[in-house]
């Protein structure tokens, strides 16, 4: 791989690691660790292990074909692609409230508004104006400065925290977990649900890749793409450690429960790096914490938009218009608008008008755990598309691959099962 080729091609990964560090990483990871200590790191490590082939389809799809994963349910069907979309409207806008109220409270943190209502207004109309007018070249520009910065200062902390051992001294970090307890496999398939994203969101990686093709005129091979996607997932993988570390030490067996309200548990993020690093580093910490989970907001929005606007194309236009619709820039901006709508509508009833003190708890399981009931469908539809006799024979997957595709279709179907008998 020529050095010059492989610039051109890095970028979709990236978005995709700092898409998925967010809630799944800053929140459920930290949340993980304060909670069960080092007792839930394995299933953390092998959730990751085991999505990890329908994400890297995507960009497989994306480079072997030139069109999204979108495109390729239509080519299946449409009844798999009006699945696809029913599946998304049904869990984008709770996605999109927990992502907005986490970004909210960490944004409150920093400056110290005080009203998280006004915040997150501010919030969407900041992103909407950012995506509406930079466009895919400002969200590539803007993660990767993003991502840089908290992945040093993460690994900074992590490593701090390591040399300073534990908060409290003697705590047994590998607790007995009762594995059949209705609390904790509600907590288990929420942490699955966005560890380290949620499978629905694969179709956003190819729709990047696509877009990257478009931004740069040049087509990277097959290789080059998946070294791109491979980075970006080892990376979420490594952080998702470094976080479950970062609660386990400093937060478990302190008496310290995580905060239900998104601006005190922002806090509590902050003050696990700041007792770390030391408390000069506390503005530091919080702008990076924010930015990341800006990033994460962004990359979700432009994701969410991206499905809404393709799909729509698909679905209720001519073959003739989807084509012409492709650049047409007014789909992407309604689809964003209609998403912070049904969004801000749910934060308002669960966070401010019912005034529910759990409500951000609450929020966040809901929208991983829908994430997390719709994996299967998504998964096994994207395995079908790479191993078709339809997509390029070179460019299908390896042996293994297909061995772990299946053994990752039996775990998040198996776990949705035993989720919908307990509950």
């Amino acid at each position: 791989m020529q050095i010059g080729n492989l610039l051109k091609a890095i970028g979709p990964g990236i978005i995709f690691a700092s898409m998925a560090i967010g809630v799944s990483h800053l929140v459920q990871s930290t949340r993980a660790g304060a909670m069960y200590g080092f007792g839930l790191l394995g299933l953390i490590l092998l959730t990751n292990l085991l999505k990890y082939p329908f994400f890297e389809y995507a960009a497989r799809y994306a480079n072997a074909t030139g069109e999204s994963l979108i495109d390729g349910y239509f080519k299946m069907g449409r009844w798999v692609l009006w699945g696809y979309f029913l599946l998304t409207v049904t869990s984008m806008f709770f996605v999109m409230a927990a992502v907005g109220v986490v970004t909210a409270g960490f944004l409150d943190n920093l400056f110290g508004v005080g009203n998280l209502l006004w915040v997150t207004i501010g919030l969407f109309l900041f992103g909407l104006i950012l995506l509406v007018v930079g466009k895919y070249k400002t969200l590539d520009s803007l993660i990767k400065v993003i991502g840089g910065v908290l992945l040093v200062s993460t690994l900074i902390a992590f490593v701090l925290a390591l040399a300073h051992g534990p908060q409290a001294k003697g705590a047994d970090l590998l607790p007995y977990i009762n594995w059949a307890d209705g609390k904790t496999i509600l907590f288990l398939i929420a942490l699955m649900g966005w560890m380290p994203t949620a499978v629905d969101m694969s179709t956003w990686t190819s729709l990047w890749t696509v877009e990257r093709i478009k931004q740069t005129g040049y087509h990277p091979t097959l290789k080059e793409s998946l070294f791109d996607f491979n980075f970006g997932y080892i990376a979420t993988a490594l952080l998702a450690i470094c976080f479950v570390t970062l609660g386990a030490y400093l937060m478990y067996g302190t008496g310290v429960e995580t905060a239900t309200s998104s601006s005190v548990f922002a806090n509590q993020v902050v003050e696990m790096y700041t007792k770390t690093i030391g408390k000069w580093s506390y503005w530091i910490v919080a702008a990076s914490a924010f930015s990341i989970m800006f990033g994460t907001s962004i990359s979700v929005m432009d994701g969410y938009a991206r499905v809404l606007e393709r799909t729509t194309e698909l679905l209720f236009l001519s073959q003739k218009d989807a084509k012409k619709a492709l650049d047409d820039q007014r789909f992407y901006n309604a689809s964003i608008v209609i998403l912070l709508i049904g969004a801000f509508a749910i934060l308002y009833y669960m966070l401010f008008w019912k005034k529910n003190p759990n409500g951000f708890k609450a929020l966040v399981d809901l929208a991983t755990t829908i994430s997390f009931l719709i994996a299967p469908f998504v998964a096994v539809v994207n395995y079908l598309l790479v191993t078709s006799k339809d997509f390029p024979e070179g460019a299908r997957p390896k042996p293994w691959m297909r061995v772990l595709s299946w053994l990752g279709i039996l775990f998040l179907t198996g776990f949705s099962i035993y989720f919908l008998w307990v509950k």
